[in-house]
């Protein structure tokens, strides 16, 4: 696929040399991020979008946090929906997709299901914002033990919860101040991306991030633009960036580029029917374990030099981990680990180049996984130290490159493989 040419006047976006001295002279740590004053005694449990509804390890996990299946009683924000009048399925309980009934489902999933004391959705959308600091909506968020955020446009959330100059409405603040007090968070999707810090993504393909940058504004010229909101989202989350959907929809090049851009040293991409369990967030203490059936990526850019090759953007030297269910991740140490036996494979080397390696929106080609399929097949690779593959866009064709280097380790239980720090180059092919 070639993509076509555009407009040399574009917006503004972090070119290269600013991104490269922010890497190279303003790295701070996300754990140096801004905390709340008082220490959060709550947990985030950070799903990467399409939970299924069988899926107990997360949904499971969740309740525990919030205090016991017996004992959880739940808040349902599910304000990043469009509302009822814009879903054409809205009068059908089957297949309608808009804040009420999608609050309705997750209420229902929590009780009935998986036994929740009680699940309520929390009133607030598009439709009813002035409830954002409505008495007796806050005293609904008071008396919940655990928090429910879905998915949807993360832009809404914002739109819903924030107040213009960025601080809290008054409902925010009561969530905010549960947490802090104990209270659980789960999001799913765009409810994981909004418990995001500064530069939060918003939207954006991989390809179309590494070729042009990132922009604080959505284009609809351009909606494969990767766009962030410099502002973040609620701060809930403060050890790296956050992505969601994320193997399944190739965003590993989006949010490499994202936080190169921004000057981020970390980053976690969380893959769908999966989530990231974060205990004690935001403190020294804080320890981040993956449960569901896929994977968390976790790249990290301390190392990484940013320059050009053939004219464009690339980037050395990022670190990449993948941890599955059961593995740990400790921020602070930037460490990871796992209860699965250490990984020896056998003589085997990798086969060809792989292709579609970011994959492709386009619905008849794209390739879901394809880069943690590629780093599989290296990880189960003895005698291999080096693969690759290339996108499915071209004009240019963008390469990621792995490599079994300095600290890189392996794990594997059955067929499901963890690593850390495989040494990822992304530049043009």
């Amino acid at each position: 696929m070639t993509m076509s040419a555009r407009p040399a006047a574009r917006r503004r976006a972090a070119g290269p040399a600013v991104a490269a001295i922010a890497l190279a002279t303003a790295l701070v740590s996300p754990a140096s991020s801004a905390r709340a004053a008082t220490p959060v005694t709550g947990s985030l449990i950070l799903a990467g979008g399409a939970v299924a509804a069988t899926n107990s390890a997360v949904y499971g996990t969740f309740l525990s946090k919030a205090g016991g299946a017996s004992n959880a009683r739940i808040g349902i924000i599910t304000a990043a929906s469009d509302v009822p009048a814009n879903d054409p399925n809205a009068a059908d309980p089957n297949t309608c997709s808009n804040s009420v009934c999608n609050g309705t489902y997750y209420a229902n999933l929590l009780k009935n299901t998986y036994g929740a004391a009680d699940a309520q959705w929390i009133p607030i959308d598009l439709d009813h914002v002035s409830n954002n600091s409505s008495q007796s909506v806050i005293n609904q968020i008071n008396s919940m033990t655990g928090f429910f955020f879905g998915g949807g446009d993360q832009s809404r959330l914002v739109t819903t919860l924030l107040k213009s100059d960025n601080t809290d409405s008054p409902a925010l603040a009561a969530i905010r101040a549960k947490f802090t007090a104990g209270a659980a968070i789960m999001g799913t999707s765009a409810g994981t991306t909004i418990a995001n810090g500064r530069d939060m993504v918003t939207g954006g393909e991989s390809w179309d991030a590494l070729r042009y940058g990132s922009y604080t504004s959505i284009s609809s010229s351009y909606p494969d633009d990767l766009s962030y909101r410099p502002e973040g989202g609620f701060n809930f989350f403060t050890s790296g960036l956050l992505d969601t959907h994320f193997a399944a929809r190739g965003r590993e090049g989006r949010i490499t580029r994202l936080a190169a851009d921004t000057g981020h040293t970390r980053a976690f991409g969380i893959d769908e029917d999966t989530a990231l369990v974060v205990t004690n967030p935001g403190s020294t203490n804080e320890t981040d374990t993956v449960v569901g059936t896929n994977g968390v990526s976790v790249f990290d850019l301390r190392t990484a030099t940013i320059g050009t090759h053939s004219g464009y953007w690339s980037i050395d030297n990022v670190k990449w981990s993948y941890l599955t269910s059961g593995d740990s991740y400790n921020p602070t140490t930037w460490t990871q680990t796992s209860p699965k036996p250490a990984h020896n494979p056998g003589t085997g080397t990798v086969g060809s180049r792989w292709s579609d390696v970011f994959s492709s929106p386009e619905p008849t080609t794209g390739h879901p996984y394809q880069m943690v399929k590629m780093a599989t097949e290296l990880v189960n690779a003895g005698r291999s130290t080096y693969q690759y593959g290339i996108s499915y866009e071209s004009g240019p064709t963008f390469e990621a490159d792995l490599t079994k280097g300095t600290g890189y380790q392996a794990w594997k239980s059955g067929t499901t493989v963890s690593f850390a720090n495989l040494t990822t180059h992304l530049y043009v092919y």
